[in-house]
């Protein structure tokens, strides 16, 4: 017998023409969580927990023009990005000021240039020559495989691409300079154990 916390019996759903007792199909459509918001849950652990202080960086963003459809809710119709964004994350660990980009691609063999942009790069540049710890996060959506790159590997290899004409870094690459990230459940995506590996 089961009841909701109100103290009601709960009673079996029929849904259409199936028996209360007949399993349904699973749909695991919305199941998985983007990488974004596994690692602002994996952020949110390490904060709660006191292991770090890392968060998402706000985009910077000039409001134009704003909707009044009910005097308690405003719509924003048009909006300007103030300037280019730097990197996603950033904060402190053990001291060490830590700053990183996360991208993800469905690509099976390469991951595809585009997703990086020049102002990026260059302030990666600017964390490394200021001894700040910078990388970037990796992940291959169709084999759910992340990995963590250092920017000092990252850069040699968009100075090449670049150089060679190529549009994407392969996969062989990432997989020779980076380290695989392992998936687990709580927190989702413990990068820093492979912070500590590498950094400290």
């Amino acid at each position: 017998m089961i009841r909701y916390p109100n103290g009601k019996l709960y009673s079996p759903v029929h849904q259409g023409n199936t028996p209360a007792n007949k399993k349904l199909p699973i749909n695991y459509s919305n199941r998985g969580m983007t990488l974004e918001e596994d690692l602002n849950a994996t952020n949110d652990y390490y904060l709660t927990h006191g292991i770090a202080v890392i968060h998402k960086k706000p985009t910077p963003v000039q409001i134009v023009k704003v909707d009044y459809p009910k005097r308690s809710a405003a719509v924003i119709k048009e909006a300007y990005f103030k300037q280019a964004s730097t990197t996603d994350y950033n904060g402190v660990y053990k001291g060490k000021y830590i700053d990183f980009e996360a991208k993800e691609t469905k690509n099976k063999t390469s991951f595809p240039l585009q997703n990086f942009h020049e102002h990026q790069i260059q302030h990666m540049e600017q964390i490394l020559k200021q001894n700040g710890i910078c990388f970037v996060i990796l992940m291959f959506t169709t084999f759910q495989e992340i990995y963590l790159l250092d920017a000092s590997h990252l850069l040699p290899l968009w100075d090449n691409v670049q150089k060679e004409g190529r549009k994407s870094i392969p996969k062989k690459e990432i997989e020779e300079k980076g380290h695989l990230i392992e998936v687990g459940y709580h927190p989702r995506i413990d990068y820093m154990k492979t912070v500590d590996k590498l950094y400290f």
